[in-house]
C-alpha cells in the first residue's frame, strides 16, 4: 500500500505548475542548444578563421579549449548541483556562456578566440549537465521521457546544424555570428531560469573534494591533450614515439590511478566510485563511451568526404548531414513519449545499437560516385538508430541512482561519452589520415603521374577548390583516395558499435520512479490545483513529498523502495535525508 510522508516543519517546500515547469523546459532547451551546438559550429568556418586571425598553425586549440573546459567542468558542476543545488551553478553556467560568446565575437587575435573558447566552455559543460539533472529533479523517471527525448534530439541536432550554420554564417555574413548567436538566446534563458528556476539550496555538511577536483582537472587534461596532439601529427610534429607525448601520456596515467586511490578515501568523493557497482550505471556509462567514439568520428569527416567526392560546397556539405539529424530526431521524440506510454526503456537502446551498426557497415559502401539519395538513406539510419539510444540511457542512469546523487552520476555519464568522443575521434583521424596518405602516393605512382604534377600531395594542402582545379584524371585519384581511405575506416568503428549492442542486452529493465529527485529528497510537492487542469502525475508534474511505490510495484523492481527509487539495482535510499534543516530556497 502507497504511504506518504510530510517533510519536515522547518524545510520550505516548492509547488510548481505545469506551466512552470515547461517554462523551465525551455530555458534548459536553450542552454543545452548553445553549448552542444559551439561543438561543432566552428567546423566550416575554421579555415576562414584562423586564416583572418593569422592561426593556421594552431589551430586544432580552438575545438581543443573548449572540448577541454566542457569536460573538466562536467563533474564540477553534477557534484556541486548536488552539494549546494542547482539554480545558481545554472545561472553561471549561462551567465559565463552568454559573456565568453561576446568576447570570442569581439576577439582581434587567435590567443584571445583559444581564451573565450576555453571560458564558454566552462560554461557550456555546466549547461550541458545541469539541464539533465534539473530535469530529473522536477520530472519523476516514469514521465521523463517526454522531455529527455527532445533533449537527446536537440544533442543530435545541434553537431548536425552547427556545422551549417558555421558555413552560412561564413559564407552570406561574418563568422562571427557563430557567436553572437549565442548572446540572444543566453539572455532569453538567462531572464527564464531567473524567474521560473526556484529550486533549493543547500549548506554542505562535509568537505569539498579539492585534491580529486585538482587530480580529474589534470588527467582529463592529458587524455584531452594526448589525443588531440596525436591526431595533429601531420602538421604539429606529433606522433606515439615522441618522447613528450609519451611522457604526457604516462603522467596522465599516473594522474588517473591517483585520482582512484584518492576518491576511495575522500568523505565525500567528486566521483564516487560505489556508482560503478550499479549495473546499470555501468553499462549504460560503457554504451555512452562506444557512442562518443563512434558517433564524433562520423560526423567529423562525412563532410569532408562530401566537399571532396561530390564537390560539394561547405554549406552545401552541411545540408547534406540533414537526414542524419533527422532520423535522430524523429526517433529520440518517438521514444521519448513511448516510455512514457509503456513505462519500459530497456528495448529502445537494444533496437536502436542494432540499426546503428547496421547504418555503419551500411556506410563502408560508400564510393566517389554514390547517389546522394542513397547516402542520405545510409544517415538516416544511422541518425535514427543513436536517437533511440542517447538520451534513453542518461534515463535508466537517473533511475538506477539515490536521488542525491542524479548530478554527479548523470555528469559522470556525460562526461565519460566526451572523453570517448575526444578518444575516438583522434583515433578514426589517424586511421583515415594514414589510409588517404597511402591511398593518394600508391593512386598517382600507378597511375604514371611525375611528381608535382598533381600539386603537394600532403593531406594538409588539399582543399576542395584545390581539388575541383585539377585536371580529370588527377582529380579522380584524389577523389578514390578519399572513398577508399573513409569507408573502409568505418570497418574499425564496427565492432565498437557492435560491443555497444552487446552491453544493451545486459540492461535490467528497472521501475521506472513515479517520483521526481527533488521529492524524493523532501524538497517539493505537487501542484495542489492539479485537479483543476494543473499537472498531475500523469502529465509529468511532482509527486507528494514522501511517496512510495506500491508493494506491487516495489515486488517488480526487485524490492522495497523508499522515495520513489529505482530498485534493487540501485542504492538502499532508506537512510535519512542529508539535506534537512540545512536547506533554503533560491528563489
Amino acid at each position: 500500500m502507497a504511504t506518504t510522508t510530510a517533510p519536515p516543519a522547518d524545510q520550505p517546500t516548492i509547488v510548481l505548475t505545469k506551466r512552470t515547469v515547461w517554462l523551465i523546459f525551455a530555458a534548459l532547451m536553450a542552454g543545452m542548444f548553445m553549448a552542444s551546438l559551439d561543438q561543432s559550429i566552428l567546423g566550416t568556418a575554421m579555415p576562414t578563421i584562423v586564416g583572418e586571425l593569422s592561426g593556421v598553425e594552431h589551430q586544432g586549440w580552438l575545438i581543443t579549449a573548449y572540448i577541454l573546459a566542457v569536460a573538466i567542468a562536467m563533474p564540477l558542476y553534477g557534484k556541486f548541483g548536488d552539494i549546494w543545488g542547482r539554480r545558481w551553478p545554472f545561472l553561471i553556467a549561462i551567465g559565463l556562456f552568454t559573456i565568453a560568446s561576446v568576447g570570442a565575437g569581439f576577439s582581434g587575435s587567435f590567443g584571445a578566440l583559444v581564451f573565450w573558447r576555453g571560458v564558454q566552455g566552462l560554461g557550456g559543460g555546466g549547461l550541458m549537465i545541469l539541464s539533465q539533472a534539473i530535469i530529473a529533479d522536477i520530472v519523476p523517471a516514469r514521465e521523463r521521457g517526454k522531455y529527455m527525448g527532445p533533449m537527446g534530439a536537440l544533442f543530435g541536432i545541434s553537431a548536425v546544424l552547427g556545422p551549417l550554420l558555421g558555413g552560412l554564417f561564413t559564407d552570406h555574413a561574418d563568422w562571427r555570428w557563430c557567436f553572437w548567436l549565442n548572446v540572444p538566446i543566453g539572455l532569453i534563458a538567462m531572464v527564464i531560469a531567473w524567474r521560473t528556476l526556484r529550486l533549493p539550496s543547500h549548506r554542505p555538511t562535509k568537505r569539498v573534494d579539492v585534491l580529486g577536483i585538482i587530480l580529474l582537472s589534470l588527467g582529463t587534461s592529458g587524455i584531452v591533450l594526448a589525443t588531440s596532439w596525436e591526431s595533429w601529427s601531420g602538421s604539429a610534429g606529433y606522433d606515439w614515439s615522441d618522447p613528450g607525448l609519451l611522457a604526457l601520456v604516462i603522467g596522465t596515467l599516473a594522474t588517473i590511478g591517483a585520482f582512484i586511490l584518492v576518491e576511495r578515501r575522500a568523505q565525500d568523493p567528486l566521483l564516487p566510485l560505489h556508482l560503478f557497482k550499479i549495473r546499470t550505471f555501468s553499462i549504460a556509462s560503457a554504451v555512452g563511451l562506444v557512442i562518443g567514439m563512434s558517433m564524433f568520428a562520423a560526423l567529423g569527416f562525412l563532410p569532408t568526404f562530401l566537399q571532396m567526392s561530390t564537390g560539394t560546397g561547405v554549406t552545401q556539405s552541411g545540408l547534406l548531414m540533414l537526414p542524419m539529424m533527422a532520423g535522430l530526431m524523429l526517433t529520440s521524440i518517438a521514444s521519448g513519449f513511448a516510455i512514457v506510454r509503456m513505462g519500459r526503456y530497456r528495448i529502445f537502446p537494444i533496437v536502436g545499437m542494432a540499426i546503428a551498426t547496421a547504418g555503419l557497415i551500411w556506410l563502408t559502401r560508400l564510393t566517389g560516385d554514390i547517389s546522394l539519395w542513397l547516402y542520405s538513406a545510409m544517415i538516416f539510419v544511422l541518425g535514427a538508430g543513436l536517437g533511440l539510444v542517447m538520451q534513453t540511457i542518461v534515463l535508466a542512469v537517473q533511475n538506477s541512482v539515490d536521488p542525491r546523487e542524479i548530478g554527479t552520476a548523470t555528469s559522470a555519464n556525460n562526461f565519460i561519452r566526451e572523453i570517448g568522443a575526444a578518444v575516438g575521434t583522434a583515433l578514426f583521424s589517424t586511421i583515415f589520415t594514414s589510409r588517404l596518405v597511402d591511398n593518394l602516393t600508391d593512386g598517382f605512382a600507378d597511375a604514371g603521374v611525375p611528381p608535382g604534377a598533381g600539386g603537394d600531395l600532403g593531406v594538409d594542402s588539399l582543399t576542395p577548390q584545390a581539388v575541383n582545379e585539377m585536371p580529370g584524371p588527377i582529380k579522380q585519384i584524389v577523389v578514390d583516395s578519399y572513398a577508399d581511405a573513409l569507408a573502409p575506416s568505418f570497418w574499425y568503428l564496427v565492432p565498437l558499435l557492435a560491443a555497444g549492442f552487446l552491453l544493451t542486452l545486459l540492461l535490467k529493465e528497472v521501475t521506472l520512479s513515479d517520483t521526481a529527485g527533488m521529492v524524493a529528497r523532501g524538497e517539493a510537492v505537487a501542484d495542489p490545483a492539479a485537479s483543476d487542469g494543473g499537472p498531475s502525475q500523469q502529465e509529468g508534474a511532482l509527486a507528494p513529498v514522501g511517496a512510495r511505490l506500491s508493494e506491487e510495484d516495489a515486488a517488480a523492481g526487485g524490492g522495497e523502495l523508499d522515495s520513489g527509487g529505482p530498485g534493487a539495482d540501485g542504492p538502499d535510499l532508506s537512510g535519512p535525508d542529508s539535506d534537512g534543516p540545512g536547506t533554503t530556497l533560491d528563489r
